[in-house]
């Protein structure tokens, strides 16, 4: 019988001073690194399919019905992240596919990124960086993120998360959630459209899970012509042609994004002076990276265990 097979398709993984991974060889599992180095496609996923594969440790890429069918004798998926959005929750139980995620791992860094984009965005560093090494002393005037008023989408933990990163700041924050925001007198719940009008920065902190963007042409016509847009959650979220046209426009005056609808992002909001991109690297602090990846792999060998493939 051929060897079983963990797979590993998130596409930056250590495979160093990870000792539930360990755990995983020393039961005899063969470790099978994602071979393309970046987030997969369904086709490369299914390419990727044999009957060997018992455990998969995934990344953002989507796993539908057709994927798993891919994989015969998967018994457990392990997410490498937060956001279940990309994983078939209802094909996976039907074929007895056991899913976990890593909720807690990668909340700091991804907020501490997120505060990053807002002062980045609000004292232009990006622009005063580019103007210094070219040679040029700019007196731009910013902005204080004190006194402003931050609108979360999504109020999950690191939503909460930033919240209290902008109000040691001085901000204010207001927030939708299809959840009831109960007991947390220090922000203040309004609905998507109320959020959209009143917030001087909107931050996205939601799964992806509606189908249709959130950031669409209606929220961003209400949008004040003074408020930034930051996502660092899912690039789904936003619609980015309506996005493009909003900051043509100058219907908002910018945007920072860490995530994108097609990775690597190639479109022309890159072209743009009042946009910040960063790669897909929210959770990608060096000291979360390792924790998640850890996380992850050990939630794979306790469900591998679970069905007696992996030594208690």
């Amino acid at each position: 019988m051929s060897q079983q097979t963990v797979l590993v398709t998130t596409s930056s993984f250590g495979t160093e001073n990870c000792p539930p991974l360990d755990r995983l060889r020393d039961s005899g599992l063969k470790i099978r690194l994602n071979p393309f180095g970046r987030r997969l496609s369904a086709a490369e996923i299914i390419g990727l399919g044999d009957p060997t594969i018992v455990g998969v440790i995934a990344g953002v890429e989507e796993w539908s019905a057709a994927t798993f069918d891919a994989f015969p004798s998967l018994r457990a998926l392990s997410r490498c992240g937060t956001g279940m959005d990309s994983v078939d929750l209802d094909a996976a139980a039907a074929r007895n596919i056991g899913i976990s995620n890593t909720p807690d791992a990668p909340t700091q860094a991804v907020a501490e990124l997120t505060l990053a984009l807002m002062l980045g965005l609000l004292r232009q560093v990006p622009a005063l960086d580019s103007a210094v090494k070219n040679g040029e002393w700019p007196r731009l005037s910013g902005a204080l993120l004190s006194g402003k008023v931050v609108g979360l989408v999504g109020y999950g933990r690191i939503g909460r998360a930033v919240a209290r990163l902008v109000q040691a700041f001085g901000a204010s924050v207001i927030v939708t959630d299809p959840r009831p925001v109960a007991g947390d007198d220090t922000v203040r719940a309004v609905t998507l459209l109320e959020l959209a009008a009143s917030a001087d920065i909107v931050s996205l902190h939601a799964d992806a899970g509606a189908g249709k963007p959130v950031i669409d042409v209606e929220f961003l016509s209400r949008m004040r012509k003074s408020a930034y847009l930051v996502n660092t959650a899912r690039g789904a979220l936003v619609d980015e042609a309506a996005l493009l046209e909003a900051l043509q426009q100058k219907s908002i005056r910018g945007a920072a994004l860490d995530v994108f609808c097609d990775e690597p992002y190639r479109g022309p909001l890159a072209e743009l002076d009042s946009v910040v991109l960063t790669p897909h690297v929210a959770s990608s602090a060096a000291e979360t990276r390792g924790r998640m990846e850890c996380e992850a792999a050990e939630n794979l060998a306790n469900a591998l265990t679970a069905v007696q493939i992996v030594a208690p």
